[in-house]
């Protein structure tokens, strides 16, 4: 589903371009491997908080935004993060039942599931050897989300997104 701007969709869209730039900015070159999959964990959040508002057109949007930043297969990271909020929404109301940290273990899965869909498209295409060492941003992704659910619950109802 498309975003509506009113109802304070800004907020959403911010996040979310918050979460594209975060996915660029540079790091020092032994943290690159362990990147974290912030537009991943964003659209996780929005997808389970108001599915109404965020779901498999954000992510084709934003994935497609992430692989002209990174130059990649046009498609490649949309297709993975459509991936992402389909296993999401499938999930949703068990992810809501569980707390934080057994929605870390779930999102754990889901990410590694993603990780290694991309994995498997990057050999497709030639530009990286396979390796296991692939799946590290799934784990640091996991490790990161309680704080980024608690920050974006908050920043949610501070400005009321509904």
């Amino acid at each position: 589903m498309a975003l509506r701007i009113g109802h304070k969709g800004w907020v959403i869209w911010l996040t979310l371009l918050v979460g594209l730039l975060l996915s660029v900015a540079p790091m020092p070159e032994f943290m690159e491997i362990g990147r974290p999959l912030w537009l991943a964990m964003l659209l996780t959040f929005w997808t389970l908080t108001l599915p109404h508002r965020v779901g498999l057109f954000t992510a084709w949007v934003m994935g497609i935004a992430e692989d002209v930043l990174y130059g990649n297969l046009l498609g490649q990271t949309a297709l993975v993060l459509s991936l992402v909020v389909f296993l999401v929404r499938s999930l949703a109301q068990r992810l809501r039942a569980f707390p934080i940290w057994q929605q870390s273990f779930v999102l754990l899965v889901i990410y590694g599931i993603a990780q290694l869909l991309a994995l498997w498209l990057n050999a497709l295409a030639g530009s990286r050897p396979p390796t296991l060492v692939f799946l590290t941003p799934s784990l640091v992704s996991a490790l990161l989300w309680p704080w980024i659910y608690l920050l974006l619950r908050g920043l949610r109802l501070r400005f009321g997104v509904n």
